[in-house]
């Protein structure tokens, strides 16, 4: 024997909901943008002019019995104020979602700018570390130079020997 939940005095009675349509949020902001890219371009502009332009034409030319929209344009009003009020919120949601991104994008930025930042100060750190190592490595020219002095040396101790080995020659020969 369940008792119905409405049945219960013990329990409040749970108001009644109102079930709105379920949505997707991002399909709605896509949808959003598309509509507020298009309204911000020159074909759309020329659009809207050429449809009040017609509307004008036709409600100012036309005959009074076939006029559907009479001199004050009423009903153009009411159009052009709810193309505005649709337009607005939805050119808002565009600009919304175009901030978040901007801001996701930069926080990517900022992140990649912190790691390029430790990554150059990694890289100097190791530079200077190979240059202090360098200062105590023999380098290219310093072996020349020492290549040089000792092969200067050698000729001359060679030269020494050569001179000594005549002059003993000389006195081998007297």
């Amino acid at each position: 024997m369940s008792e119905n939940r409405r049945d219960r005095l013990d329990q409040p009675i749970q108001p009644g909901r109102v079930k709105l349509p379920k949505f997707d949020p991002e399909a709605f902001g896509r949808w959003s943008e598309g509509i507020a890219r298009y309204m911000g371009t020159a074909k759309f502009i020329v659009y809207m002019t050429v449809v009040i332009t017609g509307w004008f034409l036709w409600n100012s030319l036309a005959p009074e019995r076939i006029q559907f929209d009479p001199y004050p344009f009423m009903f153009l009003t009411l159009a052009l104020s709810l193309q505005a009020s649709y337009a607005a919120p939805l050119i808002l949601l565009a600009q919304n979602r175009q901030a978040d991104r901007d801001r996701l994008i930069m926080e990517e930025d900022r992140r990649r700018a912190a790691m390029q930042k430790a990554d150059t100060e990694f890289l100097a750190r190791e530079i200077a570390s190979l240059r202090i190592s360098l200062g105590e490595v023999a380098t290219r020219d310093f072996l020349r130079s020492e290549l040089t002095r000792l092969a200067d040396e050698l000729d001359e101790a060679a030269h020494r020997r050569e001179k000594r080995l005549r002059m003993e020659r000389d006195e081998e020969h007297t």
